[in-house]
C-alpha cells in the first residue's frame, strides 16, 4: 500500500495551484523550460511578482530552477502531480464506495416498500 501523502506538502501543492498566474506558468512550462521574463510577459505581470509565484511553485515541487549567469530558467517537474493524483484517486475511491453502499441501501429499502 502506498504511504499517505504529507499533509503539509499537499497544502503547499494545492496552494500553488490555487492561483491562475501560477497555473498559467505551469501551462507554459509544459512546453519546455523558460526564463522568468518568458513566463511573466504573456501573463502581464512584473518580474518581481513572477519570481514570487515561481517560488511558490518551487516550494510545491512543481518547478525546478537553474541559474546561468543572470538568467534563471525554470522547468516543470511533472512527477509532482503524481502525489496529488494519488490523493485525489484515494478520495474518489472512498466516495464511490460510499455511493455504492447508498445505492444498495436504497435498493433494499425500495424492495421492502414494494413487498
Amino acid at each position: 500500500m502506498r504511504a499517505m501523502a504529507d499533509p503539509v506538502r499537499l497544502d503547499r501543492m494545492f496552494f500553488a495551484l490555487a492561483d491562475a498566474h501560477r497555473r498559467g506558468m505551469l501551462d507554459r512550462l509544459s512546453r519546455g523550460p523558460a526564463s522568468v521574463s518568458e513566463l511573466a510577459e504573456p501573463l502581464g505581470i512584473a518580474l518581481p511578482s513572477a519570481v514570487k509565484h515561481l517560488a511558490v511553485l518551487e516550494q510545491g515541487g512543481f518547478v525546478a530552477s537553474q541559474k546561468l549567469g543572470r538568467v534563471r530558467t525554470y522547468t516543470a517537474q511533472p512527477k509532482a502531480l503524481d502525489e496529488m493524483e494519488a490523493w485525489v484517486a484515494r478520495r474518489k475511491t472512498l466516495l464511490n464506495a460510499q455511493f455504492d453502499r447508498l445505492d444498495a441501501y436504497l435498493a433494499e429499502q425500495k424492495g421492502k416498500a414494494t413487498r
